[in-house]
């Protein structure tokens, strides 16, 4: 089973509890995790897409450690206040968690 078949599978089956994320694709992407803390580290990934009106970022990530997820294009829930600094293309560093049964970036660096 590819890699791709396997994010999908696991997004579908795991959709009621996750539903505001949506594996787009599967592609490896090309940055590092810095150690932020001994309990989480931070994300290197790039805005795709703003949907302000929804409160959702597309970005392509790397892995996500504490979330146990490989890199990919994903849909996030995120503040008002982080979606306004943010323009497609920046390139970004990010924690992202499940809060209230959202992924949600819950702190952003540029």
């Amino acid at each position: 089973m590819s890699l791709r078949t396997l994010v999908v599978s696991i997004a579908l089956a795991g959709a009621a509890s996750v539903a505001p994320w949506v594996a787009v694709a599967a592609n490896e992407f090309g940055g590092t995790v810095t150690k932020a803390s001994s309990s989480s580290r931070f994300t290197l990934g790039e805005v795709k897409r703003i949907d302000a009106g929804q409160g959702k970022l597309t970005v392509k990530h790397g892995p996500i450690e504490n979330l146990g997820m490989p890199g990919m294009t994903m849909v996030f829930r995120a503040d008002a206040s982080v979606l306004a600094q943010l323009q497609v293309g920046d390139q970004i560093r990010f924690k992202a968690d499940k809060v209230d049964g959202t992924i949600q970036i819950t702190e952003l660096q540029k």
